[in-house]
């Protein structure tokens, strides 16, 4: 029995009405591939790219919302528009990469943010707090002590290369925590069938933002294959404890990425501290990253520093925000 017979003898509809439904179901999943897409996904696929550049005169409408070629659509979409004008110093073809809007929304620094960024520390308030805390001062003294960073601090020879095995090692493990927690949350909001109320998004947009300092520092050094086992090691065990650590207890997963942001913040600020001070030569005339351009909306002619007060402000921001999550109960809008 061929499958058009089963199908018919299955359904209570005439072959006319089957291919009329076919034709439909292919023009509507597969817009790439017939010349009829539907036009819900004509407008989904419009909407896709994320209008990443950050509101101001030049890109806002009426009533100071985001401008976008459709005023007519829901505001919520605005978030998801493609950029009316390309990034700095870009062309914005596909080959500028990034500037296609293929990132979450996430901030765009301007030039008072990038440089107020202060070392700041939150006190511990409950014992979760203070274990959270004390985790992480222990994982950054062995670490530091492990990679030579302690050494290198203190008699001064740190370089460039020093610098970004540090940077490339850290972001991949930066990145694990917002993935972790959005996920639990994820198929908590689906086991419940609830709404989660932005924490998912916010947790994504962090690990994508921590994964972009990971692409940026990859532009200008290639790990070899001994850093990668360690990466590869690194993250299996961490993977795991984070993973039961926010099951058991949200409140100190966020706690312990908060106070690791503080520390991250120091790190970055010793790095720019020793680039003004003359101690990292090749970075004094090194461009950024066009990924970096891309993605901070950076000046056309943007240098390593800006690169660095960049992602400073990014950990800045991470560390607020982990802190607040934190302070919130996990049922909390």
């Amino acid at each position: 029995m061929s499958g058009s017979s089963a199908v018919r003898r299955l359904l209570p509809v005439s072959r006319k009405q089957l291919r009329r439904s076919w034709r439909y179901i292919n023009a509507a999943v597969s817009p790439v591939h017939f010349n009829n897409p539907s036009p819900l996904l004509e407008e989904q696929s419009r909407v896709r790219s994320f209008h990443c550049s950050a509101p101001g005169p030049a890109n806002t409408g009426a009533q100071g919302r985001p401008r976008s070629d459709r005023d007519d659509l829901p505001m919520s979409l605005d978030h998801f528009r493609k950029p009316s004008q390309p990034a700095a110093g870009t062309t914005g073809h596909q080959e500028d990469g990034w500037c296609d809007g293929y990132t979450l929304p996430h901030p765009v620094w301007s030039e008072e943010e990038l440089n107020s960024v202060q070392i700041t520390h939150t006190p511990p308030e409950k014992p979760v707090d203070t274990a959270a805390y004390y985790s992480v001062q222990m994982l950054r003294t062995g670490f530091d002590l492990l990679s030579g960073y302690s050494w290198g601090k203190r008699f001064g020879t740190l370089d460039e290369k020093m610098w970004l095995s540090r940077i490339i090692y850290l972001e991949t493990v930066a990145g694990v925590p917002g993935m972790i927690g959005a996920m639990v949350r994820h198929l908590k909001s689906l086991r419940r069938m609830t709404r989660d109320h932005g924490w998912i998004h916010t947790l994504l947009e962090e690990a994508e933002n921590e994964r972009m300092h990971l692409l940026t520092a990859m532009e200008l050094r290639r790990p070899g294959p001994l850093f990668k086992i360690a990466v590869i090691g690194t993250q299996g065990v961490f993977v795991s404890m984070f993973w039961i650590a926010y099951f058991l207890s949200p409140r100190f997963c966020h706690k312990f990425v908060g106070y690791l942001e503080e520390e991250a913040v120091k790190t970055y600020t010793h790095c720019i501290e020793s680039l003004d001070k003359g101690e990292l030569k090749m970075w004094e005339n090194t461009k950024a990253p066009q990924i970096a351009v891309c993605y901070w909306r950076l000046p056309a002619d943007a240098m390593m520093r800006d690169v660095l007060l960049a992602i400073r402000a990014d950990e800045g921001h991470h560390r607020e925000v982990n802190h607040t999550l934190g302070s919130m109960r996990p049922s909390e809008n």
